[in-house]
């Protein structure tokens, strides 16, 4: 009988040690295969705005790398929550993932009743890029001085508009923002994000933004618009012509657009860490490096929970905006 057990015994610990094997071998291999298939990007604004900027490359980079499609599917409206809530509602199995930006951080503050919660619904991934916010105008209806400008804007309360990627994004918050500090009144046309807002600016309909760097970069290059004020307290490296708010008088004009990447929660942890190492890896490719650097961004390297606090923090400042200036959707 104690043969028996001893052998019964050993049976089943070598039958467990089997499963157990084959369960490890399994999880190994569904990590080292992710992706299988194409991978979604919900960018939720249209083509030409920031958000979609850095999508662009940042898909074709990963598509070069993981060996899969990474397909943009561009979800405006709504200030950007559109896209959000879809992305919030998608099956959370690495295969669709959401590339957010600062307009999200400030949402919460500015619309009432959101069908997504920002930190309940998504897992943070990583911050893709960094940019400073910039003053563009329409030179043909404004002056590209920015002291004769100020003047103007002060002779004429309420003459102006500036457009942004609409009501709640950093562009509007921003806009808001200039006028609080700089005691001036300047109408807010809001659109269904900054690449129209954009397109009407270069034709004259609206006579300036306050647009992160990544989207204008090329406009700016191009002569088609003018920058007179990067944000913050230093001139940004790839435009150094552009003077900073601080050297204008204004120290304490500092807006940042971020974008980042987040994932459905529930999202299995081994594919969050692939994603996260597919950004790193894309982060110090040539083609990146040189697509940030041309529009003025930089990759902050912040990932995962240091990620999620960040943005925490960013929800807290941004309400605060809001309340000091009183914005409110239009």
């Amino acid at each position: 009988m104690k043969n028996f057990k001893t052998t019964s015994n050993r049976r089943q610990w070598l039958a467990l040690t089997a499963a157990a094997c084959a369960a490890f071998s399994f999880g190994a291999q569904a990590q080292s295969t992710w992706p299988t298939k194409p991978v979604t990007l919900v960018v939720p604004f249209p083509a030409g705005g920031g958000t979609d900027t850095f999508a662009r490359p940042f898909s074709a980079q990963f598509s070069k790398q993981s060996g899969k499609t990474l397909v943009i599917d561009n979800r405006g409206g709504a200030g950007g929550n559109l896209g959000a809530g879809v992305a919030a509602k998608a099956a959370p199995d690495g295969y669709t993932l959401f590339m957010g930006a600062v307009h999200h951080s400030i949402a919460p503050a500015m619309y009432p009743k959101l069908d997504y919660d920002l930190e309940r619904d998504f897992v943070p991934l990583a911050m893709v890029a960094s940019v400073p916010h910039v003053l563009v105008v329409n030179p043909k209806n404004v002056p590209g001085d920015f002291k004769a400008f100020m003047q103007m804007v002060r002779n004429n309360p309420g003459k102006f508009n500036y457009g942004s990627a609409g009501g709640g994004t950093s562009h509007h918050l921003a806009g808001e923002l200039f006028k609080l500090q700089s005691k001036t009144f300047i109408t807010h046309i809001p659109y269904r994000g900054a690449g129209p807002a954009l397109q009407d600016l270069i034709a004259g309909n609206v006579d300036m933004m306050f647009d992160g760097l990544g989207s204008s970069a090329q406009h700016i290059k191009g002569g088609r618009i003018k920058a007179l004020m990067v944000s913050g307290n230093k001139r940004n490296p790839s435009f150094p012509d552009v003077p900073c708010a601080a050297e204008l008088g204004m120290p304490d004009y500092n807006v940042t657009t971020w974008y980042g990447l987040w994932a459905p929660k529930g999202t299995p942890a081994d594919v969050q860490a692939r994603i996260i190492e597919e950004v790193r890896k894309a982060a110090v490719s040539d083609d990146i490096k040189t697509s940030w650097a041309n529009s003025g961004a930089e990759f902050p390297n912040v990932t995962g929970t240091q990620f999620g606090s960040f943005v925490t923090g960013e929800i807290k400042k941004w309400a605060a905006v809001v309340k000091a200036s009183g914005a409110k959707l239009d």
